[in-house]
């Protein structure tokens, strides 16, 4: 066992070094303490100065402001897609029109997903298609329809961010509008559904309550949204500088440029580099690198998309 000796520790009284270390080491840890205490607080007390001094950011929505407001635009901000399109798609399955006509719905609605824009070319077509499909049809009839539609094909697209957004403004006490080129019994659907306040949209002409196959005065597209936000504010007695607006498409630019509080939402190329410039804000609730880089609502929506819709691509590279 003497050689496990040196296991065993040893008991030795402190010698003076000893002693001197210890005290030399509590002494420092002492004021180390009080260091680091004394950091602290002038640490908090400069948090606290600044956070007095420093502009703070104003709440927004504006809790009872009601001279503000919230204006949205609806395709690929607030839905996913656009919504002439997908009532294209329920008026066909309810025999509205032949499968040709579907393709050209088809054909439009698969080059807004993949290019994340409002091609005017495609817009007009679908313009042309829709008033023909609907004249001699009555205005109760489409609205019954549209309200279907919505539950088959619009409910699960909107997008839950933005939905969220105007919910802010709605729970702010503020009135929340969609703007639109789609028609404007579809587009009250929609809002009604949603919980907003109304919409502004394309108007059809109709008589008796029939529709007659043209428009009053043309889309509701780029300026003319400009033009409707405008005057519902007059006749609202809304603050324009208060007001906001949200949107995907450089087209909208001008609506964007009315309020004080313009926001571009799952943004195209054009209208993101417009928002940076000007230091507008963005959000963007697409996933996917793809989708972010062109804008297309979801990367992993492509191959339905694209499946479903064979037939429209090919008439297209027959015409053209």
């Amino acid at each position: 066992m003497a050689a496990l000796g040196w296991l065993t520790p040893r008991r030795r009284s402190a010698t003076a070094r000893s002693v001197l270390a210890g005290e030399a080491a509590a002494e420092a840890a002492r004021k180390t303490s009080l260091q680091l205490e004394r950091e602290r607080e002038e640490e908090a007390a400069a948090i606290e100065a600044a956070s007095e001094t420093a502009p703070q950011e104003p709440e927004f929505p504006v809790v009872g402001d009601v001279r503000a407001a919230a204006f949205f635009d609806l395709d690929n901000t607030v839905m996913q897609g656009a919504a002439i399109f997908h009532f294209g798609r329920g008026l066909y399955k309810r025999k509205f029109f032949q499968r040709r006509e579907l393709a050209r719905f088809a054909w439009a609605q698969v080059w807004f997903r993949l290019a994340g824009v409002e091609d005017p070319e495609h817009m007009q077509e679908a313009r042309d298609s829709a008033l023909s499909i609907v004249k001699g049809h009555r205005v109760s009839e489409l609205m019954s329809i549209g309200e279907e539609i919505y539950d088959e094909y619009m409910a699960d697209r909107i997008w839950p961010g933005t939905r969220a957004l105007a919910q802010a403004h709605l729970d702010a006490g503020q009135k929340v509008w969609l703007v639109t080129a789609a028609p404007v019994e579809t587009a009250t659907i929609i809002a009604r559904r949603l919980g907003l306040t109304g919409a502004l949209g394309t108007v059809a002409e109709s008589v008796d309550g029939v529709y007659t196959g043209r428009l009053v005065g043309e889309l509701l597209h780029g300026p003319a949204k400009a033009e409707a936000v405008r005057a519902l504010a007059a006749a609202e007695s809304l603050d324009l500088a208060r007001c906001a607006a949200y949107s995907d498409s450089h087209n909208d630019i001008p609506m964007l440029s009315l309020v004080g509080h313009p926001y571009a939402v799952n943004p195209d190329t054009k209208l993101r580099k417009h928002a940076r410039d000007r230091e507008w804000r963005l959000r963007d609730y697409r996933t996917g690198r793809k989708a972010a880089k062109i804008g297309i609502p979801a990367a992993a929506g492509l191959g339905a998309v694209a499946g479903g819709t064979a037939a429209a691509v090919a008439l297209h590279r027959r015409r053209h």
